[in-house]
């Protein structure tokens, strides 16, 4: 049976993937959207692919460029399925409402508080659904 968590949802839609902790990150220059993968060498993940998976961080981190980096990605189909924020990140989520407008592709994006986001762990299941955290046991 699935654990939920009730999100407030910035980008609808729907994902399912592992979950993938990290600190936040610029994609303007800390991501490669034609591999989906972290190249910021100073990055606690760099060298990580993050195609497909649930990336949980605290917030992306800097330059309004990473929206189109993160659509572009999206486009690509290299972008991480969703992303589980502590908090709003209103870049990410222009990035992924472009990416949702042009090319009618989903890349959810939702935040939690700081009680929910701490129950996220790298490697769990986890599906995504109008708000809602399903984590698979």
């Amino acid at each position: 049976m699935a654990r939920i968590i009730h999100a407030k949802s910035l980008v609808a839609g729907i994902a399912q993937g592992t979950a993938q902790k990290l600190e936040p990150l610029s994609f303007w220059g800390g991501f490669d959207s034609r591999t989906g993968c972290v190249t910021e060498p100073s990055h606690s993940g760099y060298g990580m692919c993050l195609s497909q998976k649930i990336v949980v961080m605290e917030s992306g981190r800097g330059s309004s460029s990473s929206s189109s980096v993160l659509a572009e990605a999206i486009r690509l189909g290299t972008a991480p399925a969703a992303f589980l924020l502590l908090e709003v990140d209103t870049i990410l989520a222009t990035g992924a409402l472009v990416a949702a407008e042009l090319y009618q592709l989903e890349c959810p994006i939702m935040v939690l508080t700081a009680q929910e986001w701490a129950q996220l762990e790298t490697g769990m299941q986890l599906r995504l659904e109008s708000g809602t955290v399903f984590i698979e046991d």
